[in-house]
């Protein structure tokens, strides 16, 4: 029994010592980049923030005035938004050269995000750590754009999940 004790203690004491914090929590004084989305017409829906994070960067999306529904969110390699579709954001930010998406066994690319559900009202917002990002990474000298898809990401098929068009983008800038 005292020897069950002592083992239970040294590994309740061990279990003390682990002073990393866990993936995801903010980092004192990270940096943090931000974007406005913008549709082709050039009407503002909404906001991006990606702030540096213990594991990597969070990114998260404030969307308005958008269609209702499931739509596709991925960083692009690009930090540019050239109307009408976007095209001028490249593929995804893949910096391992993964393949598409969180169930594809092969993937994900870094700029894989969670779907946006945007509800009845044109409001959708959502936040996901990217694990090994940093935000100076993003802010390259090409720099990141933020798109939003029209379409629902499939998270499997490579390269961009059956997203669809490109319906909002914006450019990561310091923040």
């Amino acid at each position: 029994m005292r020897t069950g004790l002592i083992v239970t203690a040294g590994a309740l004491a061990l279990a003390g010592c682990n002073d990393r914090p866990a993936t995801g929590t903010p980092v004192a004084g990270g940096a943090r980049a931000s974007a406005v989305l913008m549709t082709p017409a050039g009407a503002q829906v909404g906001r991006a923030t990606v702030t540096e994070v213990a594991g990597g960067a969070r990114v998260t999306v404030d969307g308005r005035a958008l269609p209702p529904g499931t739509h596709g969110f991925h960083l692009h390699t690009v930090g540019r938004c050239d109307a009408p579709d976007f095209a001028s954001a490249g593929g995804h930010w893949n910096p391992t050269g993964a393949k598409h998406g969180s169930i594809n066994p092969a993937g994900p690319h870094g700029g894989d995000l969670p779907n946006l559900m945007v509800d009845t009202g044109g409001r959708g917002t959502i936040g996901a750590v990217l694990p090994g990002a940093t935000v100076a990474a993003l802010l390259d000298a090409d720099g990141t754009a933020v798109i939003i898809h029209a379409a629902a990401d499939d998270l499997q098929t490579d390269p961009s999940g059956n997203s669809g068009g490109r319906i909002a983008c914006g450019v990561l800038a310091a923040s």
